[in-house]
C-alpha cells in the first residue's frame, strides 16, 4: 500500500471512530471530546514525524545481549537521545549512573544509565509511570532479514527494524501522547513519570536494586505504573494483559567424572550419566504435557466463572493460530483449553543437555558428566520454593530407583514469581473505555504465557497497580527475524494513550 493511501486511511478511521463514538452527533458529547478530537487530528497530521523519529531510534544498534565495547557505546547513545528528548517535553530528568557489569570472562562493562523522568507535580492530578526498555536482541540481515534491521524500513504499512515494537516504538508512543497535549498548548491532565532501563533484554541488571532504592523518593507519588511491553493475541483487535507466567529454571547434573570415556573400553560395565540423565528428564512430564512432579499442581489457583467467560470472548481464530506457528498439531482442540495452558496451567519445558555430542557424524564417546536444562513456568499460586522442594525430592526419588554410582546435583538458578493483577482496578477500566474510545470496540482480557519479572518487581516494591497496555500485533515478531510494528498500530497507540490520560484523570 501507498504510504499516502495508508495515512488517509488511518485518518479516515479516526474519523469514523470519533462519529460512532458520539463526537459530532446530536446526542451530548462525552466529556473532553473536544479535545480529543483536535489531539487525534494533531497525531494523524504529525505521523510522518513520529514515524521519522522511530526510525532515527531503530538506527541506533543498542544490543544489550553482545558484550562488547561497541554495543555498549551504542546503548549509551541511545539512553543520551531518548533523555534529550523527555527534557524536550519539558521533563527534569535523572540520568542514574550504575556502574559496570562484570562478565563471566573477567571483562567490564559499563551499565548503560536507568533514566527517571516526571513531569507535573500536582497533588490534584494521579501520577502515572511507564515503563520501558531501549534495548533489543542481537540483529544480522544475514539472519534472514529482508531489511537492514537497524533501517526502519515501512512496507504496505508495516514498519521493520529491530526494536520498533520491543520496545523502542511503544516508548515513542507515550513520550508523543504526552507530546500532542504540549503542542496544542493543553494541560496534561496527568503528572507524568517515565522508567527508561538500557538492559532489560539482559536481565535487566541492577534494575531492582534501583527501584527499591527509590520507593520512597521517585516512586513515593506514583498511582499506577504501566509497562507496553508485550503483544496483542490478534493481528486488530486491542487487548489489555493482566497476567503473566512466572518461571522456576532448573539444571540436574549427573557426574561419573570429568573426562568422557570410550564405549567401545567402557560401554557396558559402568553406569552412563546419559542413561541416567535421560531417564530424569523423561520422568518430568508425559506426551499429553502434564507435568508429573508431585503436588506440582496443588498450589494451582482453581478456574472461575468469571474468568471462564474472559477465554470465550477472546478473539482467537485457532487454525490461523496454528497455520502461523507452523505447528501441524496442538496437545489441545479448542480455544479456551489452548490459551489456559498458555496462561493459566504451568508447563515444563526441557530445553536442552550440556556436555553431550552434538555435532554433525558419529562419535562413540560416553560423557563423562552431563547437564540437563528444563524449566517450569508457574502461574498463582506457586511459590518458587515450594516447586524448587517439590522438583528436587522428584528427581532424588528417580535417581535412587537406578542405584547408580554417579552423582546427581539439582539446582534452580532462576526462580521468578508469576504476576496477576485486578482487572476491576481504575487504571484497567479507564484503560477500556480508552480503546473503546480509540478503535470501538471491547479489548481482550488476556494473560502472557512468558515472564517479564518488572510488573512484579514493581507491585512487590512499590505496592500500586500495574497494568500491561500492549501496543504490537500478535504478528510483530519480537526477538525474531523481520521484527515490525504496524504503522497504524503504531499511531493509534499514541491515541491511545492521549485518551488513557484523560480517562484516568476522570475516573481516579
Amino acid at each position: 500500500m501507498d504510504p499516502k493511501l495508508g495515512r488517509m486511511a488511518s485518518s479516515l478511521l479516526a474519523l469514523l471512530l470519533l462519529l460512532e463514538g458520539g463526537m459530532f452527533s446530536s446526542s451530548p458529547p462525552p466529556p473532553h471530546s473536544g479535545l480529543l478530537e483536535r489531539l487525534f487530528q494533531h497525531i494523524d497530521l504529525h505521523q510522518d514525524e513520529f514515524v521519522q523519529t522511530l526510525k532515527e531510534w531503530v538506527a541506533i544498534e543498542s544490543d544489550s545481549i553482545q558484550p562488547v565495547p561497541h554495543f555498549r557505546q551504542e546503548l549509551f547513545r541511545m539512553m543520551t537521545m531518548a533523555a534529550d528528548k523527555l527534557r524536550g517535553l519539558g521533563a527534569r530528568v535523572d540520568s542514574v549512573d550504575l556502574g559496570s557489569q562484570q562478565l563471566p570472562d573477567g571483562q567490564s562493562l559499563p551499565i548503560p544509565p536507568i533514566l527517571l523522568a516526571e513531569l507535573g507535580n500536582d497533588p490534584r492530578k494521579p501520577t502515572v509511570c511507564f515503563y520501558g526498555h531501549l534495548d533489543v536482541q542481537p540483529a544480522q540481515q544475514e539472519d534472514g532479514w529482508r531489511t537492514d534491521p537497524y533501517t526502519l524500513t515501512e512496507v504496505d504499512g508495516k514498519l521493520y527494524g529491530r526494536g520498533a515494537t520491543d520496545n523502542k516504538g511503544p516508548v515513542l508512543a507515550w513520550i508523543h501522547a504526552v507530546r500532542a497535549f504540549g503542542d496544542l498548548e493543553q494541560d496534561l491532565p496527568v503528572n507524568i513519570k517515565f522508567i527508561l532501563e538500557g538492559m532489560e533484554e539482559a536481565g535487566s541488571v541492577a534494575l531492582e536494586e534501583l527501584v527499591e532504592r527509590e520507593k520512597d523518593r521517585f516512586f513515593s507519588s506514583v498511582d499506577y505504573i504501566v509497562i507496553s511491553d508485550n503483544l496483542w493475541i490478534s493481528q486488530k483487535k486491542p487487548a489489555l494483559t493482566y497476567g503473566t507466567r512466572g518461571n522456576s529454571y532448573f539444571m540436574v547434573e549427573v557426574k561419573c567424572r570429568d573426562q568422557d570415556f570410550h564405549s567401545g573400553t567402557f560401554g557396558g560395565i559402568l553406569n552412563e550419566p546419559m542413561a541416567d540423565l535421560v531417564a530424569l528428564l523423561g520422568s518430568l512430564v508425559d506426551s499429553s504435557g502434564h507435568i508429573l512432579v508431585p503436588g506440582i499442581y496443588d498450589q494451582v489457583s482453581p478456574l472461575t466463572e468469571e474468568e471462564k467467560r474472559l477465554y470465550e470472548a477472546i478473539d482467537l481464530d485457532l487454525e490461523e493460530y496454528r497455520n502461523n506457528s507452523q505447528v501441524e498439531k496442538f496437545l489441545f482442540d479448542t480455544k479456551e483449553e489452548i490459551l489456559m495452558h498458555l496462561w493459566r496451567y504451568p508447563s515444563l519445558s526441557i530445553h536442552g543437555i550440556e556436555g553431550a555430542f552434538d555435532e554433525a557424524g558419529a562419535k562413540t564417546v560416553i560423557p563423562g558428566r552431563v547437564t540437563g536444562k528444563f524449566s517450569i513456568r508457574l502461574v498463582p499460586h506457586m511459590n518458587v520454593s515450594v516447586v524448587e522442594k517439590q522438583v528436587t525430592q522428584h528427581l532424588e526419588a528417580i535417581f535412587s530407583k537406578r542405584n547408580s554410582s554417579n552423582q546427581m546435583a539439582v539446582s534452580m538458578p532462576i526462580g521468578l514469581h508469576p504476576w496477576i493483577a485486578n482487572i476491576n482496578d481504575t487504571q484497567y477500566l479507564a484503560a477500556k473505555r480508552a480503546i473503546r474510545t480509540v478503535f470501538g470496540i471491547e479489548p481482550d482480557m488476556i494473560q502472557d504465557g512468558s515472564t517479564i519479572p518488572i510488573a512484579k518487581i514493581f507491585q512487590d516494591i512499590i505496592q500500586k497497580s500495574v497494568m500491561m497496555l500492549p501496543l504490537g500485533a500478535v504478528d510483530d515478531g519480537e526477538h525474531s527475524q523481520n521484527e515490525k510494528i504496524n504503522r497504524w498500530n503504531y499511531i493509534e497507540g499514541i491515541k491511545l494513550f492521549a485518551a488513557f490520560f484523560l480517562e484516568i484523570a476522570k475516573l481516579h
